[in-house]
């Protein structure tokens, strides 16, 4: 008469289960990349903000368009001025000044580079652009011109509406911020050193 066999004990590792993959097994769960997206949340919104102030500069700074009326039409009091070139290069100066200052502000704080910052950089620049562009024209002289000649009177200057003629001047700040922080990142961010060669083993042979 044989013994019964007794079945393994639960917790022999041959018989156990592969336990289930928990946060630390894939990068959602990354407190690393978790930082990386929310700072790069935080500076979209902090550079996109930052286009109140660069709508307020063009419309203080850029050159104005004078028209008139005869009590019929409107004209442009000046045909030979370049003032409306002159808005669109007023708006990419202001937005590259805008793109160098936050990107190495953003630099200054992080003091690292990273792929999360960039894009947060880039795309606050894009929405600082528009945000800019609609504060200008919003608060800029009306776009009804033909009810501002009307109210200004027949032959009395007055301004034309605010407009941004290369709508491609928006890219200014984004495209400045994302070269000033990888130039930043090249120059300053400390390189990681070069791993040790690897060492031949003691009971190598030698070689001839």
């Amino acid at each position: 008469m044989t013994a019964p066999l007794t079945p393994p004990p639960p917790n022999d590792d041959s018989w156990q289960a592969p336990p289930p993959p928990g946060p630390a097994d894939g990068t959602a769960g990354d407190p690393g990349l978790r930082a990386e997206a929310r700072d790069g949340a935080l500076v979209m919104v902090a550079v996109a903000a930052l286009g109140v102030a660069l709508g307020l500069l063009w419309l203080w700074l850029a050159p104005r368009v004078p028209l008139i009326s005869d009590g019929k039409a409107v004209f442009l009091k000046n045909t030979e001025g370049e003032a409306a070139v002159g808005a669109d290069s007023v708006f990419a100066l202001l937005g590259i000044g805008f793109g160098v200052v936050s990107a190495a502000a953003v630099y200054w704080y992080r003091r690292r580079g990273g792929i999360v910052l960039v894009v947060g950089l880039a795309l606050g620049g894009a929405l600082g652009s528009l945000l800019a562009w609609r504060v200008g024209v919003w608060w800029g002289p009306t776009a009804d011109v033909v009810a501002h000649a009307k109210e200004v009177g027949k032959g009395v200057t007055f301004d034309a509406p605010l407009k941004l003629g290369a709508k491609g001047m928006l890219l200014a700040w984004p495209l400045a911020a994302m070269l000033t922080h990888l130039t930043l990142t090249a120059f300053f961010t400390p390189k990681d050193p070069d791993p040790a060669p690897a060492l031949p083993p003691w009971d190598a042979p030698p070689t001839s």
